[in-house]
């Protein structure tokens, strides 16, 4: 008999982020495979005896390879198993989700995707940035800072310099010089906001804002590294209007303004 996977995603970090349907079928599962990003408070609602399998990933080096996790997947279905695959985030957005779902529907293992919160609406709504806003910003865009040094994607940066309002960037923080620079040298205006928002959602959660021309000091002075989130238009404005959660919740963690 098959199983069935379920791609889950359990938001940015805040572990109360993850859905109803995510929390139900994390807790009736009988392999859980999970990801570096995921709280691990998360962990505790997998009964007793549940297989519990780690596929971390950091910057320049895999824990388990993408085909390896194809392959577990899998695996685990066709042995009749419940299988979550736990992500931070969602699924299709980053998270290498779709890769896994074309695996499942290639070897006719029942699949389903769990959507969860993405970084680039969750870390940006809990420093107090809306990605969208009647007057500041009717569009938005979520790429990838990997995409900053590779040349076939160049020509992109052209593009988002100005087709969009807000640009929201993931896994760019070693690639920030670099997406300064593109976007800058397509027309942004080096006085566009720029905000960086570190382990958004959590209480280790610190938010450096500045320009286009002076955040790279800001955030070398801040000490900011991965995971962060990259928030660049004119929404950023509000970050020090509508901070809720810097504020009110971990007010002793400094929140450096430019």
């Amino acid at each position: 008999m098959t199983g069935k996977v379920y791609l889950v995603g359990t938001g940015p970090g805040d572990p109360d982020l993850i859905t109803v349907k995510g929390l139900r079928l994390l807790e009736q599962a009988d392999v859980i495979l999970y990801d570096r990003l995921v709280n691990p408070e998360l962990l505790n609602y997998a009964k007793k005896e549940a297989q519990l399998v780690y596929c971390g990933k950091l910057p320049h080096y895999h824990t388990m390879k993408q085909e390896t996790i194809n392959h577990f997947l899998v695996k685990y279905a066709k042995k009749g198993l419940q299988v979550v695959r736990l992500k931070g985030g969602d699924p299709f957005v980053f998270g290498r989700g779709g890769e896994e779902a074309e695996e499942c529907f290639k070897q006719d293992v029942p699949f389903e995707v769990i959507p969860g919160i993405t970084a680039g609406i969750g870390a940006a709504a809990y420093a107090g940035i809306p990605v969208t806003h009647r007057t500041l910003s009717k569009s938005f865009a979520f790429v990838t800072g990997h995409q900053a040094g590779d040349k076939e994607a160049e020509h992109q940066w052209a593009n988002l310099a100005h087709a969009v309002d807000t640009i929201c960037v993931y896994m760019g923080v070693s690639q920030l010089p670099n997406i300064l620079k593109r976007l800058q040298e397509n027309g942004k205006s080096s006085k566009t906001p720029i905000a960086l928002v570190h382990w958004g959602t959590l209480h280790e959660q610190r938010t450096v804002v500045g320009t286009l021309a002076n955040i790279e000091r800001k955030v070398k002075d801040a000490n900011i590294s991965n995971p962060s989130m990259i928030v660049i238009g004119e929404v950023v404005k509000l970050h020090e209007k509508l901070n809720w959660f810097e504020e009110e919740v971990v007010p002793h963690l400094p929140v450096v303004h430019g």
